[in-house]
């Protein structure tokens, strides 16, 4: 089988290499070394650090630092490690008067409550802010605010 043109038909298809182009005449993109030179010529090892010095042999010293994430307040008590005393406590409750028991006792004013009704907010804890201290050292800890 011969071509029109005269050109020969190749008898067998080119190899992957061929195809693909690899091992074709085409500088390496990076420096080979030659036979008999070191794999430590110029250009082989990448450039040194700039602006720093080398590195030392010292020891490394490891510090564990433990951060405590923050403590939310509601209206139970936690547990947690306390600041002042550094013991792990369960927080004590203490309830005070609010903006939530100033305002039900308002709007129980406001719906007729006014011979003494009204006051019922004050004796509910639900409606009250949550103030907690630790039960060993008695420092204030954190308050939890209804409003």
């Amino acid at each position: 089988m011969s071509a029109p043109s005269g050109n020969p038909v190749p008898s067998a298809p080119p190899s992957y290499e061929e195809a693909v182009g690899i091992n074709v005449n085409y500088p390496h993109p990076y420096p080979v070394p030659g036979p008999g030179q070191k794999p430590d010529g110029k250009g082989m090892n990448p450039p040194p650090y700039m602006g720093q010095p080398p590195p030392a042999n010292n020891p490394i010293t490891v510090q564990t630092v433990y951060v405590q994430q923050p403590v939310l307040f509601y209206d139970r008590p936690v547990q947690m490690c306390c600041p002042s005393c550094n013991q792990v406590i369960v927080t004590r409750l203490s309830y005070d008067a609010g903006a939530l028991t100033w305002l039900s006792c308002g709007g129980l004013c406001l719906l007729g409550c006014i011979a003494g009704c009204c006051l019922i907010p004050f004796c509910i804890d639900a409606l009250k802010d949550v103030d907690h201290t630790c039960p060993k050292c008695s420092a204030l800890l954190g308050s939890y605010k209804r409003l």
